[in-house]
């Protein structure tokens, strides 16, 4: 029974995906970065938690308070005024530490956005007990700015290239099936698009309109695609003359699943070790825009704004330094994992040797041993 299941295992084992994943994994440098981007990635997803001025929950006078979801007037604490609770005021956090009431914060009591007006230091300030990483020169917490705009950049970068990858696949797809004159006609107005001033439209129209990361993502999902659409319609060409191709017109199969069914899964090689690279491209564009001004808007936390904040301070060098290592840290990350990706899903790279099983220990014959 087990030697009629061999080859089946055999096969599966060999199958293009698990060799795949095997030579991915077997790079150390390439799978650790995967491992420890995804962590950043999951640990900022929950940044409200790691990082805000609101306590996570507030035990006061006998009851509960959920200050991380809902806004609660100062009068409920004992304050005098009916505006929204500044939990940094020594008053507010005297009183949820008398008696029995208690309030339980994150790690990092401080916000995005949040200016500690009873700090001790001028702004910008250096590290301390207080904000580890220091503060900005309007007196924000920099390890906050970093959680929240690590967020914002990675997830623009992820909506980025996946509305580039769509584009990208779809124009060459139909060039690459079709070819002839659709081919040429294509060819010929995207050389005309890509010619196109990209960094003059986005002055133009962040003078236009007010700065926004949907507007920005518009505009820089127009020109991103472009360079996808080659490797894809490169390897629709090539594809479209395999034998699997052939038969399938000729059991009267449609173009649309030829493309879908066939075609497609055989030419996503450059597709998936372009993703990294691409999100690379996208986040030094979202920040070097940020940088001169016309990305996100300016209360927005942003790598770029906080570089831009870094040259205006030269003396806070916390400010530059902690960014700088941010960002360098993110493209890194994605440049060992773009690497071990393209290595992985290149068929001239050999295989790692696989451990061999050891055979199991067989018990000599009781005559025998005698």
């Amino acid at each position: 029974m087990s030697s009629s299941t061999d080859p089946v295992r055999a096969v599966a084992s060999n199958s293009p995906t698990r060799r795949a994943w095997r030579r991915f994994r077997h790079n150390r440098l390439g799978f650790c970065s995967l491992v420890i981007f995804c962590t950043l990635v999951v640990l900022s997803l929950f940044a409200e938690v790691l990082s805000n001025d609101r306590p996570l929950l507030v035990r006061y006078e006998g009851r509960f308070y959920v200050p991380l979801l809902h806004d609660y007037p100062e009068t409920v604490f004992g304050g005098d005024f009916e505006t929204p609770t500044d939990y940094l005021d020594p008053f507010i956090r005297e009183r949820l530490n008398q008696g029995s009431n208690w309030a339980i914060y994150p790690p990092n009591p401080y916000g995005p956005r949040t200016i500690n007006y009873f700090a001790k230091e001028p702004n910008p300030s250096g590290p301390s007990r207080d904000n580890w990483l220091g503060t900005d020169d309007r007196g924000r917490d920099m390890l906050a700015q970093l959680i929240y705009g690590f967020r914002v950049s990675v997830l623009f970068a992820l909506a980025l290239t996946a509305i580039g990858v769509v584009l990208g696949v779809v124009a060459g797809a139909v060039q690459g099936f079709f070819g002839g004159r659709i081919d040429l006609t294509m060819q010929r107005l995207i050389e005309i698009w890509a010619s196109m001033p990209e960094l003059y439209l986005l002055i133009i129209f962040s003078a236009m309109f007010s700065p926004s990361l949907g507007l920005l993502l518009v505009l820089l999902s127009l020109f991103g695609w472009m360079g996808l659409s080659d490797y894809v319609r490169a390897e629709f060409l090539r594809n479209r003359q395999m034998d699997y191709v052939r038969s399938a017109r000729a059991l009267g199969v449609s173009n649309a699943q030829i493309i879908w069914r066939h075609i497609l899964p055989n030419s996503l090689t450059p597709v998936v070790t372009f993703l990294p690279f691409r999100m690379s491209a996208a986040i030094l564009a979202l920040t070097s825009l940020d940088f001169l001004g016309l990305g996100v808007p300016a209360d927005t936390p942003s790598l770029g704004q906080l570089l831009n904040q870094g040259k205006a301070n030269i003396d806070a060098w916390w400010i530059s330094l902690a960014t700088f290592g941010v960002l360098v840290l993110t493209l890194l990350l994605l440049t060992f994992m773009g690497d071990a990706l393209r290595n992985a899903l290149d068929p001239r790279v050999p295989d790692p040797p696989q451990p061999q099983p050891t055979p199991p220990a067989t018990t000599a014959p009781k005559e025998a041993q005698a």
